[in-house]
């Protein structure tokens, strides 16, 4: 039987996988979810054998379930192996200590783990477009490295354009740059404000079918590429089970240490342990944007004003993937907005809690400070000679505090981005500049094509940076210009 998935904010509305990847985000601003009991279970030789199967093999397994019937098995198969060419798109499992592994999903095309997700996601699209007729504009905002992988994987594809917004002050160059020199049909928004205004900004892109209706003709024109898109959160699910068909864990069940910005990883790790893989623990790391673990101990869900940190592609302080979270174990958020305006004027409401003492039981929450950014890159980099980058040093210490240092468990570490994203970082830390990827290299002397927004951000009642009715003006007036460009 086919899954169908329906809007958080509204159960009612249940659409197929199509529907809810051509739509983005669901109906009264929710976002597109399977209900718990129809997630698929894997059966233990299902698992064993991919221990002999490609990165594209297994995810076909894995993700299979959620889109069929919408696409036919070969079909489905033929874009996998495509999207995850290891020619373009390697996979790499070292083994650090006896039993703690990195998982290192930085060797793609944008040196990012985003690159899986959106070369599924793009392909995906395209053929749903190209076998409609239709085209879509995609909507992305980025804390760093998702605007980079979809724009890299939406590059050149005549059914689609992307408009993607990103914090002006809050990523890398190397990161910038990935987005700002692709031109065509790539459109690089610099915002005044972090994250969550450009999260807000998109959002309200989203569901506003009307303007989408008189700029392009076409009230569905817009679509999501973040992880509020389903092609962008299933295809996260798939990590778990390769490095767990990589890894000698001896029969034991192991542990999942999973850097967390926008939590799409973490919610893809926590449905392939729905799906049956043997996982002990999702230890879920963040930088100094605490709200998560911090709800997770107390119980009180608080959204404040987001906190630099090198880990820059984590500076999230209201995660969108908490919602589905949330609704996975039984509960429900939203965020209240303004009638008239649709602004959301309180983020983060749980009008219903989840069930607290079975997502302790599987999930593990730390925030680790920015000190312990470079100090743990530094340990790691004399002690093993490997360098982190500085999310993949949230994963490795958040680990350690689970652990209480002593690495007894089989485990591995999600490693998401290549250091040489982040040289002054990593020579903060260790006195070297890491080797820039190629990529990146070729991209220092490209000229930049940015939009840039001049209008500021408002601040809310907690301190926290929330979308001005100025932005979206100004950014809705830049979308026609571009529309008839």
């Amino acid at each position: 039987m086919a899954i169908l998935y329906h809007s958080t904010n509204n159960r009612t509305e249940n659409v197929s996988f199509r529907d809810a990847l051509l739509k983005g985000i669901a109906s009264r601003y929710g976002l597109y979810m399977m209900p718990r009991s129809a997630i698929p279970r894997l059966n233990s030789s299902d698992i064993n054998d991919m221990g002999s199967k490609s990165y594209a093999e297994i995810a076909f397994t894995i993700l299979f379930p959620f889109v069929s019937p919408d696409i036919k098995e070969k079909v489905f198969l033929d874009i996998l192996k495509d999207a995850y060419n290891e020619s373009i798109i390697p996979v790499d499992l070292q083994n650090i200590t006896v039993e703690t592994y990195i998982l290192w999903l930085s060797k793609g095309p944008t040196y990012s783990f985003k690159d899986f997700a959106a070369r599924f996601f793009g392909r995906v699209l395209n053929h749903f477009l190209d076998e409609s007729g239709l085209k879509r504009t995609v909507i992305v905002a980025t804390s760093g490295d998702t605007g980079g992988a979809v724009a890299d994987a939406l590059q050149g594809l005549s059914n689609i354009s992307n408009i993607v917004f990103y914090p002006k002050n809050s990523i890398s160059e190397p990161q910038r740059r990935q987005m700002t020199t692709l031109k065509k049909n790539i459109h690089a928004f610099a915002v005044n404000g972090d994250f969550d205004v450009c999260q807000e900004i998109a959002k309200n892109l989203l569901s506003n079918k009307k303007f989408a209706a008189a700029c392009f003709n076409d009230e569905d024109r817009f679509t999501s590429a973040n992880s509020i898109s389903l092609g962008r959160l299933l295809p996260q699910a798939v990590y778990p089970f390769f490095a767990y068909s990589r890894m000698n864990t001896g029969g034991k069940p192991f542990i999942a240490s999973v850097p967390s910005g926008n939590f799409g990883d973490m919610m893809g790790t926590v449905i392939a342990k729905e799906m049956g893989l043997p996982i002990e623990k999702i230890v879920c790391g963040v930088n100094e944007n605490r709200e998560y673990p911090e709800f997770l101990y107390t119980g009180k869900y608080r959204v404040q004003a987001s906190t630099w940190s090198p880990s820059t592609a984590m500076i999230v302080s209201h995660p969108s993937n908490l919602t589905r979270l949330i609704e996975f174990y039984g509960g429900h958020m939203h965020d209240e907005r303004n009638k008239a305006t649709k602004r959301v004027t309180t983020a983060g409401i749980i009008e219903k809690m989840p069930d607290m003492n079975e997502m302790r039981k599987d999930i593990y929450s730390v925030s680790i400070s920015n000190k312990d950014h470079y100090e743990t890159i530094r340990q790691v980099y004399e002690t093993f000679g490997v360098i982190l980058d500085p999310h993949g040093s949230v994963a490795w210490k958040s680990l350690e505090e689970y652990l209480e240092g002593r690495h007894r468990s089989p485990a591995v570490i999600y490693e998401t981005a290549d250091p040489g994203k982040f040289p002054e970082d990593i020579k903060k830390a260790i006195g070297i500049t890491p080797p820039i990827p190629d990529g990146i290299d070729s991209q220092k002397s490209l000229e930049e094509r940015i939009y840039n927004l001049s209008s500021q951000p408002y601040i809310d009642k907690t301190g926290s940076k929330r979308m001005s009715e100025e932005q979206y003006s100004e950014v809705k007036e830049k979308i026609k210009v571009i529309s008839v460009e």
